[in-house]
């Protein structure tokens, strides 16, 4: 049975997918059609066996799992930075079906009542990064769902990523990275807010420094 694809009209992936959303055997046979394409043996081990695992492998990339954004009560009333660094991630480049892997940084402060599950900040970075996309749309789609389901009054959100797009082929620049801020609420209009989020983020090892 095919599976209706999950794209909306502006191309961007609903959340969360499953992999049941993919038409696999549709994309097994995209993949051989690639490679014939490209002049690969029709015999070959790699025309045989490749559909089967580049198909998956993508399917993988573009797959999140459910979650609930869970909060818990701000007891203390803390009304401070909340700062997780170096969450992992990858994704895919919306322009080269490429990976793009970095890290991102988020930072926000809490409503009066209520405090997010640590945990969930990550999770929340990596269902984002499932879709086809550019690093500025992630860094933007992430504010804005913390921002929406924490009710925080103030959100940023850093990353830092190497494009394989970019390193591999192209300007074939190895060491590159892309840095990408969105910030709301009061980090946008607190410069001392901003600058302690920066502070938090210069103090780690081997991280980014302003």
């Amino acid at each position: 049975m095919q599976v209706a694809h999950p794209y909306t009209g502006n191309g961007r992936l609903p959340l969360p997918v499953g992999e049941s959303a993919f038409d696999i055997a549709r994309a097994q046979r995209a993949v051989t059609e690639l490679l014939a394409a490209l002049g690969v043996p029709a015999d070959s081990e790699v025309a045989r066996n490749t559909p089967r695992r580049a198909a998956a492998a993508l399917i993988e990339l573009l797959t999140s799992e459910p979650f609930e954004l869970t909060t818990f009560p701000n007891a203390e009333n803390h009304d401070g930075l909340v700062v997780v660094r170096d969450v992992v991630f990858r994704s895919l480049c919306a322009h080269h079906l490429l990976p793009f892997v970095g890290t991102a940084h988020i930072g926000y402060v809490p409503a009066e009542h209520r405090v997010a599950g640590l945990s969930k900040l990550a999770r929340t970075v990596a269902v984002q990064a499932a879709r086809l996309q550019v690093q500025e749309e992630l860094t933007q789609q992430i504010a804005t769902q913390l921002e929406a389901h924490l009710q925080a009054r103030g959100v940023a959100v850093l990353v830092v990523a190497e494009h394989l797009c970019m390193s591999l082929r192209g300007a074939r620049s190895p060491k590159a990275s892309t840095v990408t801020l969105a910030v709301r609420g009061v980090l946008r209009d607190d410069p001392a807010l901003r600058a302690e989020f920066r502070d938090l983020l210069s103090t780690q090892s081997g991280g980014w420094s302003p």
